[in-house]
């Protein structure tokens, strides 16, 4: 099931997007990818200040809220400032053209479907739903489009932005084993999993099993909240 979610998410945006043309497909993948890692490094500050204002019982859904709730606004406000400063743009030859629309489209659809299926991760759904399963390649057990959207999230905020004096990583805990250097441990699938493991575990009055934890974060500078909203 959620192969086919992912597939029309993908064809859906790719076609709509591909419809603005060639200048505009390509602002739309740009502004997809700087939307995405902005709601990606706010959405846990945010899904903390919403699970106070939430009723309990909806409170576990702060974070997947926040997360897409921020793309949204960020795309949304972002194609409005674009259309307003640069309403349009003169035509180029049909090749380019063509390649143009259709690969800032693909790049505007699979950024999306990678983005959303990240946040899936975050709704307090059952472990495995729908066919999803954090280990598995959810495209076709081919690609998996959250995994590689959370490399490139995390890649982003250990190389790029540090150049930048950002000191805080996306996903930071970091533990040294025997005499290696320190190793940042990466655990957004595994901190995920697990809540969503208690909350199907709390619905059904069951004991939720025991699965590896991800590692202690120390208290570095360069951690950030380590356990999603409402664990």
């Amino acid at each position: 099931m959620i192969d086919i979610v992912l597939i029309a998410i993908l064809a859906g945006v790719s076609w709509c997007v591909a419809s603005e043309g060639f200048a505009g497909a390509l602002q739309t993948a740009i502004i997809c990818i700087i939307s995405g890692l902005l709601a990606m490094n706010f959405f846990e500050p945010a899904a903390v200040a919403l699970s106070g204002m939430l009723p309990a019982n909806y409170s576990s859904w702060a974070d997947a809220v926040s997360l897409i709730g921020l793309y949204a606004i960020l795309v949304t406000l972002m194609r409005l400032a674009v259309e307003r400063v640069a309403p349009g743009f003169p035509d180029t030859q049909k090749p380019l053209y063509e390649a143009g629309r259709w690969g800032g489209a693909f790049i505007s659809g699979y950024v999306t479907m990678a983005f959303l299926l990240t946040a899936f991760h975050t709704a307090p759904v059952p472990r495995d739903y729908l066919g999803f399963t954090p280990e598995r390649n959810n495209l076709l057990d081919f690609a998996a489009p959250d995994r590689q959207w959370l490399g490139f999230t995390q890649y982003v905020s250990e190389k790029s932005l540090k150049k930048w004096g950002n000191p805080n990583i996306f996903d930071g805990p970091q533990m040294s084993i025997g005499n290696s250097t320190t190793t940042v441990w990466a655990s957004f699938p595994i901190r995920y999993a697990t809540r969503r493991e208690n909350i199907a575990a709390s619905e059904g009055g069951t004991t939720a099993p025991v699965r590896a934890t991800p590692p202690p974060a120390n208290n570095s500078q360069n951690n950030r909240r380590t356990a999603p909203s409402g664990f």
